[in-house]
């Protein structure tokens, strides 16, 4: 432990030499560079998660982790704490009547995927027990696939007490472990992750990956370098709007020849893994994008739906 401490010290210095040599001979501008540089590397990356637990994400500003598996019939909420998850409840669930990922609307499945919880209901259909947290079903990815339906909740239990062993799509639970839920938690601040089986655990060169991904994604797109940006998509991609690779790739060229000056800043990083039927290794990205141009400002949420394979982060859908 100790040597490794020394080594930590030994790198901070020098990296902090370095950067005091290219500020006095290059000024600020350069410094800056040189630490967005730091952000495209793996091994930066790695040495920041050292210490952190990432077998569920790793979340920058949600809060609470709801995982639900259906196999198992199990809910499990945790709160995100700074390096680690706290598991605060596990209880037993009900599930859609039919095994498998939703498809379309009225097939009875309940859906596979990385979700947020949007809003609470309250004073429903006595069938749906005290109350029902709305989740942001179908999602990005979920329209991409052309996937259908509507009305994706946990709710509670009939409160005559007639039951039935499964629901309609739904996830539903007792009602005093669903308002215990609802009393531990933010829905706000809260994703929820939907696994048939076992949730696989993720793992820290996983997640290193993706986040050096994201910033080398980054600096393609403030450099209008449309050939690096494009390497990042999958070739079955598609964004919010519908378009395909080959018309996203159509209008980035259009914009991207225009070599603006752009500003674009992530906060509120957030990497979930994202439990799905087609065998892929995926993960649902959501984080805060901050972009400037001279005549153009978006200030809001990115979502990206990304496969890693072969080392490689390809992005399968975006919003």
């Amino acid at each position: 432990m100790k040597k490794l401490l020394l080594l930590l010290f030994f790198m901070v210095t020098y990296l902090l030499a370095d950067l005091v040599d290219v500020y006095r001979n290059q000024g600020l501008d350069a410094v800056r560079a040189e630490l967005e540089k730091e952000l495209t590397k793996k091994q930066y990356w790695e040495n920041y998660l050292s210490n952190k637990n990432v077998e569920y994400g790793y979340y920058e500003s949600k809060e609470f982790l709801i995982v639900a598996e259906k196999q198992k019939k199990e809910i499990k909420v945790f709160k995100v704490e700074k390096d680690n998850y706290n598991l605060l409840l596990k209880e037993d669930i009900i599930v859609g009547e039919k095994e498998g990922d939703k498809q379309v609307e009225g097939d009875l499945k309940t859906p596979e995927g990385a979700y947020m919880l949007t809003k609470k209901l309250t004073k429903l259909d006595q069938f749906y027990g005290p109350l029902a947290l709305v989740t942001s079903y179908p999602n990005t990815f979920d329209k991409a696939l052309n996937k259908n339906g509507h009305g994706i909740w946990i709710h509670g239990m009939p409160l005559n007490e007639e039951r039935e062993k499964f629901t309609q799509g739904c996830i539903a639970l007792d009602n005093e472990q669903l308002q215990a839920i609802d009393k531990s938690i933010a829905h706000e601040k809260s994703i929820l992750l939907i696994s048939d089986e076992h949730l696989p655990k993720t793992s820290k060169e996983e997640i290193s990956t993706i986040l050096a991904a994201i910033y080398k994604w980054r600096e393609a797109w403030k450099k209008s370098d449309i050939e690096e940006y494009l390497n990042f998509y999958s070739e079955s991609f598609k964004n919010d709007r519908g378009m395909s690779l080959e018309e996203f790739a159509k209008y980035k060229k259009r914009i991207f020849a225009k070599k603006e000056e752009k500003k674009i800043v992530f906060t509120n990083i957030n990497i979930a893994p994202y439990p799905n039927s087609l065998n892929k290794n995926m993960y649902k990205v959501l984080m805060d994008e901050d972009y400037k141009t001279k005549y153009y400002t978006f200030v809001g949420k990115k979502e990206l739906y990304i496969e890693l394979k072969d080392n490689k982060v390809q992005i399968l859908a975006e919003g």
